[in-house]
């Protein structure tokens, strides 16, 4: 289902998203964002959504994201994904179905770039490590850690703390919160009370993410040996997908036919 007006063409509605320009009416729009918690002037080539992106890849931050575990540590070796390079894919899909949904595949982006930047290290159990930890503190969670990097600790710029994003990246960061966090948060904690989603950019890359790491860690799994083909192919999806390369492609194997 699109929001597009049925007046354009496929080419036109990918173009028009890839660009920032003549976005679908759903879509989020830099000319009614709901600004930035620190006024700042307007840039003369750059959108609110864009300096949101470049902020982002320049925050100390993202680059940390390297030593941080999606599936296999660190130290396991340089050709399985860290969150670093899950969330380059994760923007990659994001920004694209944008293009293709009319969306703005800037806001899309920066939201995906940004969405494990509070994660820690060693994965999800280092999460419920510390949670356990900070559980007479208010527990730990990493959406609402991830907003806390970009609203105070990243220090960048000397007219305010953290990165100053727009609201929409924000909103889009914090994809969980609980209801006592969420009273903290004012505007940006409502729709967790009120029960309501966020932007349609949001929820893309929350669906970005999903089809990233569903994908990637198969993958690595495969390259680890910790996962075999045949095992594989008894999830229906996985054998019509295998079935339809080898149709194509008779004989292919090793790492192109996984690919």
């Amino acid at each position: 289902m699109s929001c597009w007006p049925s007046t354009l063409n496929s080419h036109q509605k990918t173009q028009a998203g890839a660009s920032g320009d003549g976005l679908a009416p759903c879509a989020a729009s830099e000319i009614s964002t709901r600004g930035r918690v620190y006024p700042e002037d307007g840039h003369p080539y750059r959108g609110v959504f864009q300096r949101d992106r470049d902020r982002i890849i320049h925050a100390s931050a993202f680059r940390r994201l390297v030593y941080k575990t999606q599936v296999f540590v660190n130290h396991e070796g340089d050709l399985y994904r860290s969150r670093l390079t899950h969330s380059l894919e994760v923007a990659q899909v994001a920004r694209t179905v944008a293009g293709a949904l009319g969306l703005n595949s800037h806001l899309a982006e920066s939201i995906s770039l940004a969405h494990d930047l509070g994660h820690t290290p060693f994965g999800h159990a280092g999460q419920d490590a510390l949670n356990r930890c900070m559980r007479d503190f208010g527990g730990f969670e990493h959406n609402l850690q991830s907003l806390r990097v970009v609203d105070e600790l990243e220090e960048k710029y000397a007219e305010f703390p953290g990165l100053n994003l727009s609201f929409e990246t924000r909103e889009g960061i914090l994809k969980h919160c609980s209801v006592s966090n969420a009273r903290e948060l004012g505007d940006l904690g409502a729709r967790f009370l009120n029960r309501t989603q966020p932007g349609l950019e949001a929820q893309l890359a929350n669906i970005a993410d999903e089809i990233a790491y569903n994908n990637h860690d198969v993958d690595d799994g495969l390259r680890a040996g910790l996962l075999e083909h045949d095992a594989l192919r008894e999830v229906s999806l996985y054998r019509r997908a295998s079935d339809s390369v080898l149709e194509r492609y008779p004989g292919l194997d090793g790492r192109r036919l996984v690919y």
